[in-house]
């Protein structure tokens, strides 16, 4: 993890669970992410809706100048981009594990940002299939950041965060052994009898 909101975020997220895969969302207070609260967020777990955003720190709404509660998560990505977007939110809630990813943001203008994403499940009531909670959070602030808004997204490489060690999965790699994002175990053929 690069960015400081990314870390802050995780390692909140981490204390609150403790022995648990996920802490419920009445154990995150938005006092305990601290700095990190202007780049976090909360989506509702709903593939039909596209995952929208439940809340959306000020710094997140600001990248995109807008309002970003109740606009669905897919729509902020490049359409290449958006069924891979979906098997990362399905992936966080079905196999209870974060992700980290790398992003391209870019404005109308051709102006262009480096992004890191965070995805983490949280319980809401008991099921694991109901929130998530994120970061996004720019790498380095732009210098054209609230005059020209991101557009849309292109995801770069991301990795699931496990519970004991981290398995790294690039997309590019993925991406050119079946077109989508893969979850669990993956066994490729590597050519010897």
């Amino acid at each position: 993890m690069k960015h400081a909101s990314t870390r802050a975020l995780y390692e909140y997220w981490n204390e609150r669970r403790g022995a648990r895969s996920a802490p419920e969302r009445g154990d995150i207070a938005p006092g305990g992410i601290g700095r990190a609260l202007g780049d976090s967020f909360i989506l509702a777990f709903d593939a039909a809706a596209c995952h929208p955003f439940r809340i959306a720190g000020t710094r997140l709404c600001g990248l995109f100048a807008r309002e970003l509660r109740g606009a669905p998560f897919e729509s902020l990505w490049q359409a290449g981009d958006r069924a891979a977007i979906r098997d990362l939110v399905a992936a966080v809630a079905d196999e209870t594990a974060g992700v980290i990813a790398g992003a391209n943001g870019r404005t109308a203008e051709g102006y262009t940002v480096e992004l890191e994403l965070l995805l983490l499940p949280l319980r809401h009531r008991g099921l694991t299939h109901a929130r998530q909670i994120g970061a996004f959070s720019p790498l380095a602030v732009p210098f054209w950041l609230g005059s020209s808004p991101v557009v849309d997204l292109a995801l770069g490489a991301w990795r699931q965060l496990g519970r004991a060690s981290e398995s790294t999965v690039t997309t590019p790699f993925v991406m050119a052994h079946g077109g989508r994002p893969q979850r669990g175990l993956v066994v490729f053929d590597g050519g010897r009898p």
